[in-house]
Protein backbone atom coordinates (compact mmCIF):
# COMPACT_ATOMS: atom_id res chain seq x y z
CA UNK A 1 0.00 0.00 0.00
CA UNK A 2 1.41 3.15 -0.93
CA UNK A 3 0.54 6.63 1.23
CA UNK A 4 0.76 9.63 0.01
CA UNK A 5 1.74 12.29 2.68
CA UNK A 6 0.17 15.71 2.00
CA UNK A 7 1.51 18.95 2.83
CA UNK A 8 -2.27 20.67 2.52
CA UNK A 9 -2.80 21.67 5.84
CA UNK A 10 -6.74 22.70 5.50
CA UNK A 11 -9.35 21.01 7.52
CA UNK A 12 -12.13 18.62 6.19
CA UNK A 13 -14.07 19.31 8.79
CA UNK A 14 -15.23 20.86 12.18
CA UNK A 15 -15.74 16.73 13.72
CA UNK A 16 -17.18 18.90 17.03
CA UNK A 17 -19.64 20.62 14.88
CA UNK A 18 -20.61 17.55 12.86
CA UNK A 19 -20.99 15.00 15.89
CA UNK A 20 -21.74 17.07 18.83
CA UNK A 21 -22.84 14.02 20.59
CA UNK A 22 -19.37 12.03 20.18
CA UNK A 23 -17.63 14.98 20.64
CA UNK A 24 -19.02 15.31 24.47
CA UNK A 25 -18.41 11.37 25.03
CA UNK A 26 -15.33 11.82 23.91
CA UNK A 27 -14.43 14.57 26.47
CA UNK A 28 -16.17 13.22 29.11
CA UNK A 29 -14.40 9.53 28.37
CA UNK A 30 -11.30 11.64 28.28
CA UNK A 31 -12.13 13.04 32.17
CA UNK A 32 -12.93 9.93 33.15
CA UNK A 33 -9.58 8.13 32.04
CA UNK A 34 -7.16 10.84 33.22
CA UNK A 35 -8.73 10.52 37.03
CA UNK A 36 -5.89 9.86 39.64
CA UNK A 37 -3.36 9.96 36.99
CA UNK A 38 -0.37 12.18 37.46
CA UNK A 39 -1.15 15.01 34.87
CA UNK A 40 2.21 15.00 33.55
CA UNK A 41 2.04 11.23 33.14
CA UNK A 42 -1.04 11.69 31.46
CA UNK A 43 0.61 14.17 29.35
CA UNK A 44 3.78 12.26 28.25
CA UNK A 45 2.00 9.10 27.25
CA UNK A 46 -0.45 11.45 25.30
CA UNK A 47 2.74 13.02 23.73
CA UNK A 48 4.42 9.00 22.42
CA UNK A 49 0.80 7.75 21.63
CA UNK A 50 0.57 10.91 19.47
CA UNK A 51 4.03 10.89 17.79
CA UNK A 52 3.64 7.46 16.90
CA UNK A 53 -0.03 8.57 14.71
CA UNK A 54 1.69 11.14 13.56
CA UNK A 55 -0.51 13.70 15.32
CA UNK A 56 0.07 17.62 14.82
CA UNK A 57 -2.74 18.91 16.40
CA UNK A 58 -2.37 16.70 19.63
CA UNK A 59 1.21 17.11 19.46
CA UNK A 60 1.01 20.78 19.63
CA UNK A 61 -1.66 20.78 22.64
CA UNK A 62 -0.60 18.85 24.35
CA UNK A 63 3.60 19.63 24.55
CA UNK A 64 2.04 22.59 25.56
CA UNK A 65 -0.22 20.92 28.45
CA UNK A 66 2.98 19.59 29.60
CA UNK A 67 4.82 22.60 30.00
CA UNK A 68 1.71 23.93 32.30
CA UNK A 69 1.69 20.95 33.70
CA UNK A 70 5.68 21.73 35.03
CA UNK A 71 6.94 19.39 32.44
CA UNK A 72 11.08 20.31 31.41
CA UNK A 73 11.91 21.15 27.76
CA UNK A 74 14.65 18.74 28.02
CA UNK A 75 11.96 15.42 28.70
CA UNK A 76 9.57 17.07 26.18
CA UNK A 77 12.31 17.02 22.94
CA UNK A 78 13.89 13.67 23.91
CA UNK A 79 10.43 11.49 23.93
CA UNK A 80 11.01 10.27 20.71
CA UNK A 81 13.75 8.41 22.29
CA UNK A 82 12.47 7.65 25.88
CA UNK A 83 14.58 4.62 26.24
CA UNK A 84 17.73 5.95 25.39
CA UNK A 85 17.15 9.22 27.08
CA UNK A 86 17.90 7.78 30.55
CA UNK A 87 15.50 10.85 31.49
CA UNK A 88 12.39 9.08 32.76
CA UNK A 89 11.59 6.95 35.86
CA UNK A 90 10.56 3.37 35.88
CA UNK A 91 6.84 4.21 35.96
CA UNK A 92 6.90 6.88 33.24
CA UNK A 93 9.44 4.11 31.22
CA UNK A 94 6.47 1.57 31.95
CA UNK A 95 3.66 3.14 30.68
CA UNK A 96 5.05 4.84 27.92
CA UNK A 97 5.94 0.92 26.90
CA UNK A 98 2.54 -0.17 27.54
CA UNK A 99 1.59 3.31 25.51
CA UNK A 100 3.70 1.82 22.26
CA UNK A 101 2.10 -1.74 22.62
CA UNK A 102 -1.30 -0.29 22.52
CA UNK A 103 -0.76 2.28 20.30
CA UNK A 104 0.66 -0.13 17.44
CA UNK A 105 -1.59 -3.35 18.28
CA UNK A 106 -1.52 -3.26 14.09
CA UNK A 107 2.21 -5.99 15.61
CA UNK A 108 -0.03 -8.08 16.90
CA UNK A 109 -0.52 -7.88 20.48
CA UNK A 110 0.63 -6.30 23.68
CA UNK A 111 3.80 -8.31 24.86
CA UNK A 112 3.30 -9.79 28.38
CA UNK A 113 6.33 -8.40 29.84
CA UNK A 114 5.31 -4.77 28.76
CA UNK A 115 1.98 -5.17 30.62
CA UNK A 116 3.37 -7.14 33.80
CA UNK A 117 5.97 -4.32 34.07
CA UNK A 118 3.19 -1.65 33.92
CA UNK A 119 1.42 -3.38 36.85
CA UNK A 120 4.08 -3.65 38.53
CA UNK A 121 4.48 0.64 38.45
CA UNK A 122 0.62 1.15 38.81
CA UNK A 123 -2.31 -0.44 41.14
CA UNK A 124 -5.09 -2.00 38.60
CA UNK A 125 -7.17 0.77 39.21
CA UNK A 126 -5.06 3.50 38.22
CA UNK A 127 -3.58 0.85 35.04
CA UNK A 128 -7.01 0.54 34.25
CA UNK A 129 -6.97 4.21 34.10
CA UNK A 130 -3.66 4.35 31.97
CA UNK A 131 -5.04 1.95 29.13
CA UNK A 132 -7.95 3.96 28.95
CA UNK A 133 -5.83 7.03 28.54
CA UNK A 134 -3.95 5.08 25.74
CA UNK A 135 -7.23 4.27 23.97
CA UNK A 136 -9.00 7.99 24.64
CA UNK A 137 -5.78 9.38 22.90
CA UNK A 138 -5.15 7.41 19.87
CA UNK A 139 -9.28 7.99 19.76
CA UNK A 140 -8.69 11.55 19.22
CA UNK A 141 -5.50 11.12 17.19
CA UNK A 142 -7.57 9.37 14.78
CA UNK A 143 -10.26 11.76 14.73
CA UNK A 144 -7.69 14.83 14.09
CA UNK A 145 -5.40 12.92 11.73
CA UNK A 146 -8.45 12.56 9.53
CA UNK A 147 -10.48 15.49 9.99
CA UNK A 148 -6.85 16.83 9.46
CA UNK A 149 -7.08 19.22 12.15
CA UNK A 150 -5.20 22.35 12.26
CA UNK A 151 -2.30 22.65 15.17
CA UNK A 152 -3.50 25.62 17.28
CA UNK A 153 -7.22 25.70 16.54
CA UNK A 154 -9.35 25.14 19.32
Amino acid sequence: MTITHHTHTTQRMNFTQAAPAVFKAMIALDVAATKGLDPVLVELVQIRASQLNHCAYCLDMHTRDARRAGEREERLHLLAAWREAGLYTEKERAALALTEAVTRLSDGLVPDAVYDEAARHFEEEELAHLIALIFTINAWNRIAVTTRKTPGTA
